[in-house]
Parts: structure tokens; C-alpha cells; sequence
């Protein structure tokens, strides 16, 4: 919902105004020796310290187009906007102003859920994409190879950095993943725009990963949060599953459900899997546990 008698252009006035008087060192821009420049930071360099293009800065700031809360946080941080005006391009943007920590507490509701889906592959993940807690039967998929890296239980960091040897999707289906995980990062930079693990996180999949860093600039539409994928299992047996993504709004956390297709061959493998699980029916992510 938008605030009420707020038109985009007022949006673009106040960011256009914002990059007009900003300091280029400051925001990072390198200068040339001798060289001459416009006041402030061109649109060029707004749209790179921000990650995305020129004519995207340029729309926002004619009033042709809406930015979402993920852009209207990475303006703010490209700009070094103060708490006063961050909260102002929220507000003509049509958003809540919201900064603290990403939060990783798996609150009794998700635990619930997990404990009442204990026969279905499922996953609970923070805001910042990170695994707290899954089912037996998802680590049944036996697909999540550790690597010893950081961001090893990081979703997003896996698919771009890291990708699993035994998950494939089709093209579209792999187009559709990245968009969602994409879009749930940008997301949660603007709820959380003071979390330095979640910053160091971005900075690090785009270093790694020029998809990632496209879409980052370039984001794409999110139609519909699933996406379909195979898990080739040691047992030489595959398995398609569609993954649905859940939200839990009062831990600001998010579900991943996988299901068969029903009457479908993967929903009989589906059911040898889960039969065949075990350990405990959830795990939360500590790699104790999991060895």
C-alpha cells in the first residue's frame, strides 16, 4: 500500500535532489586528477553504487516508475542518506522505514509447522536466506553437501556461489529460482539495512557471481514463489519436486515446502524417501548435529 497523496514524481524530486548534493568521495566515487564534474553524483554513478542501470535512476527521477522497497533502501545507502531522509524516500515511496538485525530465532510457530510437516521435505530460512531449521525427510533428499564455507547454510549463496552437484532444474525453473532468491535479498536490505552480516553477505554473492550481481542491478519480476527441480539421489533414483515458499509473517521468516506432483511417479519416490529418513523429524542447523 502507498501513501495516500504521494505521486512518484515527488519521489524522484527528493532523490534527484538528494544526488545533486551528495559528496562523490564520500559515497566512493574515485576523482580524476584535474578532472571538471557535475555537482553531486551523476546518475551513472548513483546507478552503479546503488546496482543498477542509469536509465532506471533516471525513470525514478521523472516519476515513470515505482521502486520497490529493496530499491528505495539501496538509494538511501548509496547516497548516505541520514536516518531523516531515509525515512522521507520511505515515506513518499509509499513503505515502512525499518532498520536491527536479520532475526534468526525459529519462533514457535515455525517450529509448529515444521513438527506438523515432519513427512514432507521442508525447510525454515531467515530473511537473509539462511537455513534454521529443516525436516528429516529434506535431508533425506541427500543433496546438501557441506563445504565448509561461511555461508555453507545459505540458500542463496549456494545457488550462486556454490551450486549443488545433485540439483538441477530446467532453465526457466533455474530463471525463477534466482529471481526469487534475488528479490528476497534486496528485500531484506531494506528491512534490515544496518545488519552488517547481511550487507557482507550481498557483497559477497555479487564479488562471486556476475548473475547474481545482474540481478542485483537488473532485478526480474517474481511471478509466483516456486520453482521445480530434480534431486538425483546416491541411490541412482531421481525425484522432482516443486518447492512453494511460505512466509511466516510474525517471525519474518519464510517455509520452503517440497511436494510431488500427484499420482505422479515422484510422489511413489517421494514417499520412499521419507519412508526411508531418519533421525530426528526436525533439525535445526547446527552443524553438531549434523555432522
Amino acid at each position: 500500500m502507498h501513501t495516500p497523496g504521494v505521486t512518484g514524481r515527488d519521489f524522484g524530486a527528493a532523490v534527484r535532489r538528494l544526488r545533486e548534493a551528495a559528496d562523490p568521495v564520500a559515497a566512493g566515487v574515485p576523482l580524476g586528477v584535474g578532472s571538471r564534474r557535475v555537482r553531486g553524483l551523476r546518475r551513472e554513478e548513483l546507478g552503479e553504487l546503488a546496482g543498477m542501470s542509469a536509465d532506471y535512476v533516471r525513470r525514478l527521477e521523472q516519476g515513470r516508475s515505482h521502486p520497490s522497497a529493496a530499491v528505495v533502501d539501496a538509494l538511501a545507502r548509496a547516497l548516505r542518506a541520514g536516518r531523516a531522509d531515509y525515512e522521507r524516500l520511505c515515506a513518499l515511496a509509499g513503505y515502512a522505514a525499518v532498520d536491527g538485525r536479520v532475526p534468526s530465532t525459529l519462533g514457535p510457530g515455525a517450529t509448529r509447522l515444521l513438527e506438523r510437516f515432519s513427512d514432507t521435505p521442508m525447510f525454515v530460512a531467515d530473511a537473509a536466506m539462511n537455513l534454521l531449521a529443516v525436516t528429516g525427510p529434506f535431508l533425506a533428499l541427500d543433496h546438501w553437501e557441506r563445504t565448509g564455507d561461511r555461508w555453507e547454510w545459505n540458500i542463496a549463496w549456494r545457488q550462486f556461489c556454490a551450486p549443488f552437484a545433485t540439483f538441477q532444474q530446467s532453465a526457466a525453473d533455474a530463471t525463477d529460482h534466482e529471481a526469487i532468491l534475488a528479490a528476497r535479498l534486496k528485500d531484506a536490505t531494506l528491512r534490515y539495512p544496518t545488519d552488517p552480516a547481511l550487507a557482507t553477505l550481498v557483497d559477497d554473492i555479487r564479488s562471486r557471481s556476475r548473475l547474481f550481481d545482474g540481478l542485483w542491478r537488473e532485478p526480474r519480476p517474481v511471478a509466483a514463489y516456486e520453482s521445480a527441480a530434480t534431486f538425483l539421489r546416491s541411490d541412482g533414483e531421481p525425484v522432482t519436486l516443486v518447492g512453494n515458499l511460505l512466509a511466516i509473517p510474525g517471525d519474518d521468516l519464510a517455509a520452503l515446502v517440497l511436494t510431488a506432483a500427484p499420482g505422479s511417479r515422484d510422489e511413489v519416490r517421494l514417499a520412499e524417501v521419507v519412508a526411508a529418513a531418519g533421525g530426528p523429524a526436525v533439525v535445526r542447523m547446527d552443524p553438531p548435529q549434523l555432522g
